[in-house]
């Protein structure tokens, strides 16, 4: 657990290192981060803070949001996310209405990202879960892109849950781990991270210092 960023995912390109090397990068937009809430241990069970990105229009808010904002002294935004410390004292110098910046991040940290993969709709089992199709010819009609049995017989006569099978594919919040921040644009706002990152281009997606980094002990 630890404080991160929210920004919006801009799109990818690629970078040049001084040998010549290409780098595919997915460039995100992480304005500065106003603190909405500072939540403590005692006042409300865990330590947190609660920040905000974006502006949105007052009229587009609910009465509950207004008076969050309100209180707060800081402009309504798009998004409200928050990011849970395991001590106190990672809070240390962070207020309500303070701002959270790119500097959070340094050039060749490694950082896990997420964000709401793209919708694909209705898709088959080829499609959603890697299955191989049948044969094209040699007598197969109709089939060519079922999916096949389902269970056994009587015995359990039942399908178990969680089986593969068609349905809604993505539109899902997955997180891609242990990334390597590539460059960082502190005058636009802009931090490149290394390979795709999940979402569409102007989605919104989170930052935060990898997890299993930590646990090995460094970049590995």
């Amino acid at each position: 657990m630890a404080i991160g960023l929210v920004g919006k995912k801009c799109g990818m390109t690629r970078v040049f290192t001084e040998d010549g090397t290409s780098i595919p990068v997915t460039v995100i937009e992480v304005a500065p981060n106003r603190v909405t809430q500072v939540k403590t241990l005692e006042n409300d069970g865990y330590a947190a803070i609660q920040v905000t990105i974006g502006a949105r229009k007052r009229s587009r808010l609910t009465k509950a949001e207004t008076g969050h904002f309100a209180k707060a002294n800081v402009e309504p935004g798009i998004i409200l996310q928050e990011f849970r410390v395991d001590e106190a004292k990672s809070l240390e110098g962070i207020a309500v209405g303070s701002e959270i910046k790119t500097d959070r991040f340094t050039v060749g940290q490694l950082v896990d990202v997420s964000g709401t993969s793209k919708g694909k709709g209705y898709a088959g089992v080829i499609k959603r879960h890697h299955f191989a199709s049948q044969d094209a010819t040699h007598g197969n009609s109709l089939s060519h892109r079922a999916p096949g049995s389902i269970g056994q017989r009587q015995t359990p006569g039942r399908v178990f849950k969680g089986k593969r099978m068609a349905g809604r594919m993505g539109n899902v919040k997955e997180t891609i781990l242990s990334q390597k921040v590539v460059r960082i644009d502190a005058e636009r706002n802009l931090i490149l991270v290394s390979g795709a990152v999940p979402g569409a281009p102007g989605s919104v997606v989170t930052i935060r210092p990898a997890v299993k980094a930590k646990k090995s002990g460094g970049d590995k």
